[in-house]
């Protein structure tokens, strides 16, 4: 099945989609986006324009023109799958709409011709594509690479206008320093004077407990936290757990503590009892702590808080949406640095000698730093370069966009 936006020769007739095609604002080839991004740090940051910012109502808008002349002249072409993997060195006549889907986005130059071949010029374009919707950049045509390749122009367009309506609700001004959460890229920018100091890959709420959208204030960075055991855990996950190793507290660094704040030993409670005991069940801060070095406080009432994790495979997976609200934060420690740079005496090397110590230590800024959690799922850059993401709690009203990236590693299609 091929598109209204398909054509069998390699001319498009649009007069429209050919002006689009050859317009200078479609971003670089070499740009922020390109295949070389993966492999940067969290900290090493690509663009420091920040998603949100002055700049993105226009961006917005200029993206949302685009896909209006996108959709009016037909769309792209519908990419079928192929009987072989689609990669670089394949020979398919899939690949011709491939191609053509990617020009009319602008992810490969028109130059590069309509043919069988997968190339050099379509693997560049595929990753670039790829990136531009948070999928990993590998050049191959998986199941959600062509999901996202799949959803229509005018679905695209709808996307884009419901981010629009996000964005223009939000504070002109987001504070000089500010940290800003973007739930569907899993992404953490710390912004200062209209730049981003750092950005980090993070781990948010599944669908099933979503974190919260909020605008709030940090106002506090805890180093060597303790970690508190929801009694949801404590019932579901601890107690079995003792039942079958009585040893369960002690290896995992975890004391009960009554109401008065004294500590109860284990083997004095009744784990077959057919109540949890009520009691605080505390982790000493180390290594194996659920939150590791370091908590972030904001004021909210969910509970919800920034922290760093001792699982930092979590951070390579596909997409990361696996924790219970809570966001967890890769290179943690680049954005502590920043949040306490305005309090002394809090340099980066006397943070790094206390956590060392694992003596918990609650630090309040100087200064709290405005922090937002916010949900744009789709928007455009200064360059023109148009960006979409997962519609992982399903807000955008179509459920094309919903693309169940969370359900785990990308699978070739063939």
């Amino acid at each position: 099945m091929v598109g209204a936006g398909a054509l069998a020769a390699p001319v498009f007739a649009q007069s429209a989609i050919d002006s689009l095609i050859n317009a200078p604002q479609r971003g670089d080839w070499d740009d922020q986006f390109d295949a070389k991004a993966a492999s940067r740090t969290a900290t090493a940051v690509v663009s420091n324009t920040p998603i949100l910012g002055p700049q993105s109502v226009p961006s917005i808008q200029q993206a949302i023109s685009e896909y209006q002349q996108i959709a009016s002249a037909g769309g792209w072409p519908e990419v079928s799958p192929s009987q072989q993997r689609l990669q670089i060195g394949v020979t398919d006549p899939a690949v011709q709409s491939l191609r053509q889907r990617l020009i009319i986005t602008g992810d490969l130059p028109r130059e590069a011709g309509i043919s069988s071949a997968f190339d050099s010029y379509v693997d560049g374009a595929v990753k670039r594509f790829q990136a531009r919707h948070g999928l990993p950049a590998d050049g191959v045509i998986g199941e959600f690479t062509l999901k996202a390749m799949n959803i229509t122009a005018d679905v695209r367009l709808q996307q884009l206008n419901t981010n629009l309506i996000r964005i223009q609700t939000f504070p002109e001004e987001l504070g000089r320093r500010h940290v800003m959460v973007n739930i569907p890229a899993a992404y953490v920018e710390a912004v200062e004077d209209g730049s981003v100091a750092t950005r980090h890959a993070a781990v948010v709420g599944r669908l099933s407990r979503p974190t919260h959208l909020v605008n709030s204030k940090i106002y506090e960075v805890i180093l060597n936290p303790y970690w508190t055991a929801p009694r949801s855990i404590v019932e579901k996950d601890i107690v079995p757990l003792m039942r079958k190793d009585p040893t369960y507290l002690e290896k995992n660094a975890i004391r009960l503590i009554d109401g008065k704040g004294n500590e109860v030993a284990p083997e004095t409670v009744d784990w077959n009892a057919e109540k949890a005991p009520n009691l605080m069940f505390r982790q000493d801060p180390g290594k194996i702590n659920a939150m590791a070095s370091t908590k972030i406080n904001f004021y909210n009432k969910n509970g919800e808080y920034m922290h760093d994790t001792p699982q930092q495979g979590l951070f390579n997976k596909l997409m990361r949406f696996e924790s219970s609200g809570c966001v967890r934060v890769q290179n943690v420690r680049d954005l502590t640095t920043w949040l306490l740079r305005e309090t002394p005496p809090w340099s980066r090397q006397q943070m790094e000698q206390v956590i060392t110590t694992r003596v918990n230590t609650p630090i309040k800024l100087a200064e709290e730093v405005p922090v937002y959690f916010v949900y744009i799922s789709a928007w455009g850059m200064p360059d023109g370069v148009v960006q979409f993401r997962d519609d992982i709690y399903q807000l955008d009203g179509n459920a094309e966009l919903a693309l169940d990236t969370t359900a785990g590693t990308e699978q070739p299609v063939q």
